[in-house]
Formats: structure tokens, C-alpha cells, sequence
């Protein structure tokens, strides 16, 4: 045989595709087995659970859970509410949590006068908490921070 190497990989793909075609039939998601094509189902809405003094960290470096509602707020490239309350020159003012000075470091570690863009997109770390069942089974244990 002069290429056996093709041989081999062309056994490979036909047996790859068939092991995907199965694994299809059996596929469930947390959208349920509704075709993705399909619009989902709508559902309502889980509240935004509210919490003065915040919430406790299930970790020591774990960002701190925004312990308000953010429906109105706006983070874009033109602004982002978060400043309003959480800036250095408004947290006291505002009776808020001020920006950690970790969002003024460069990726060297020196530190700048305003917020780094790196850290600009408050929600890409920080969420809010809703009152609400788990979508998976959880077995995650903090142990004490």
C-alpha cells in the first residue's frame, strides 16, 4: 500500500462521523431539546436579589457580587454607569464600595490615574445574585474562604 497514512485517517473520519452522529441523537441541553433553529421559549425573569453590605466571597480572590440591581445601568465604549457611585471621586458621596485600586494597574503592574480598560467592563467579572435554582447539580464547597 503507498499511503497508508490516508488509509488511516480516512478510517478515522468515517468512524469519528459516525460516533458524532450518535452522540446527536443524544445530546440534551439546559435549553431542553428543542431544535436549535427554533426560537427558545421565553421565560420570566428571575429577580435581582438586593443585599445592603453586599455579599460574603465563596473565595478569597473572588470579585465582589454587585449587591444592587443594574438594569438601567450602561457600560459601553461611551461610558459606564458604574462611575457614578463607584469612582474614586463619587464612592463617599454616593455611600458605595469604591473601585478596588487593582482596576488602576497596567499588565506591567504599575499603576495609572485612571481606570484601566482592561477593567472597564465591570460585568465581565462582577454579577448580580438572583434568588433562584441551580440550572445543574452543585456540589461546589468553599471551605471557609
Amino acid at each position: 500500500m503507498k499511503y497508508p497514512s490516508l488509509t488511516v485517517a480516512a478510517a478515522a473520519i468515517v468512524a469519528l462521523s459516525a460516533s458524532m452522529a450518535v452522540s446527536e441523537e443524544s445530546l440534551f441541553s439546559l435549553r431542553g431539546n428543542n431544535d436549535l433553529a427554533a426560537p427558545a421559549e421565553s421565560f420570566e425573569k428571575e429577580s435581582i436579589v438586593s443585599r445592603k453590605g453586599g455579599f460574603e466571597r465563596s473565595w478569597k480572590l473572588q470579585p465582589p457580587s454587585i449587591s444592587h440591581t443594574i438594569e438601567k445601568d450602561v457600560i459601553n465604549l461611551d461610558g459606564n454607569s458604574c462611575m457614578r457611585c463607584h469612582s474614586v471621586e463619587n464612592y463617599k458621596k454616593e455611600k458605595a464600595v469604591k473601585i478596588s485600586d487593582s482596576h488602576f494597574l497596567a499588565a506591567d503592574g504599575t499603576k495609572g490615574d485612571v481606570l484601566n480598560r482592561r477593567r472597564y467592563f465591570c460585568t465581565q467579572c462582577h454579577t448580580t445574585q438572583s434568588d433562584s435554582d441551580p440550572l445543574v447539580e452543585n456540589t461546589f464547597n468553599s471551605g471557609g474562604n
